[in-house]
C-alpha cells in the first residue's frame, strides 16, 4: 500500500515563502506522477499541479508563477516552493501519487497552510 506524508506546513505573513515537502512510500510499480492540491475551508479540494517522472512539472492557472513544483525522484520525494502567499492561500495542503493507471489515486493527511499578518 502506497502511503503518502506532508510536512513542511505553518504560519507566514502575507508576500512570504514556504516550502513543503512530501514523501511517498510503499511502490510496487513504478510511478508515473506526484502532485498537490489544497483545500481550504468550506471549500472543494483544488488542485495545484504535479510533476511526471520525466521532471517536467504542470501547473493550475491559479499558482503558476507563484508556486514551483519538484522532486527528487530515487527518493520518492516532490517539493511545493511558494512565494508571494496571500492569504487565500491559506488551506490545508495534500501531496498526492498517481497510481498504476496514472491518475492521481493516493492521497496523503495534509499539512496547514496559514497565511496572515
Amino acid at each position: 500500500q502506497v502511503t503518502v506524508r506532508e510536512f513542511g506546513g505553518g504560519s507566514v505573513q502575507p508576500g512570504g515563502s514556504l516550502k513543503l515537502s512530501c514523501v511517498a512510500s510503499g511502490y510496487t510499480f513504478t510511478r508515473a506522477c506526484m502532485g498537490w492540491f489544497r483545500q481550504a475551508p468550506g471549500r472543494e479540494r483544488e488542485p495545484l499541479g504535479g510533476i511526471y517522472d520525466s521532471g517536467r512539472a504542470f501547473y493550475d492557472d491559479s499558482v503558476k508563477g507563484r508556486f514551483t513544483i519538484s522532486e527528487d525522484y530515487p527518493k520518492n520525494m516532490t517539493f511545493l516552493q511558494m512565494n508571494d502567499l496571500k492569504p487565500e492561500d491559506t488551506a490545508v495542503y495534500i501531496c498526492a501519487s498517481c497510481g498504476r493507471d496514472g491518475g492521481f489515486e493516493y492521497f496523503g493527511q495534509g499539512t496547514q497552510v496559514t497565511v496572515s499578518s
